[in-house]
């Protein structure tokens, strides 16, 4: 695993109340909603580029690739998450994320994915339009890696 991020890394957060229905059995969130969480910051993070573009998701835009999460401490529910989102990397057509949980300010879990620019009417991937770059570093407190 990589260096744990603190809430200093962030740049962009997303604030998410854990409800009842999150839990399981055990009585604490279940695994499969951290990548639920993820996904949510995701989408809030890209909303000011996505607008009310409704060739957005049919024409070209991101696609998720690969997400994986490492689980540091047990969430209880109720809780406040305050979910940190950024984009570590910027390559020719894919970009790595890198999410952080923190419940007041203890990191409970660390999420990274692979997001592809996709051209959805030819199924393949294609370069990050300069556009998109440029929203991304406007967002980040830490400037992104990026390719040449």
């Amino acid at each position: 695993m990589s260096e744990r991020p603190t809430e200093a890394d962030f740049g962009y957060f997303f604030e998410i109340p854990t409800r009842w229905s999150d839990c399981d059995m055990l009585g604490h969130v279940n695994n499969a909603r951290y990548f639920t969480f993820d996904e949510s910051a995701r989408l809030d993070y890209f909303a000011p580029l996505i607008g009310n573009d409704a060739a957005f998701w049919r024409k070209a835009g991101f696609i998720l690739a690969r997400i994986e999460c490492d689980f540091i401490a047990q969430v209880h529910h109720p809780a406040q998450i305050r979910f940190g989102f950024r984009l570590r990397r910027i390559g020719r057509s894919s970009m790595n994320t890198e999410g952080g949980m923190f419940i007041d300010g203890k990191l409970v879990a660390v999420t990274r994915g692979v997001l592809v620019w996709f051209d959805y009417e030819n199924a393949k991937a294609v370069s990050v339009p300069e556009h998109v770059k440029a929203f991304i570093r406007s967002r980040e407190r830490i400037a992104p890696e990026e390719a040449s």
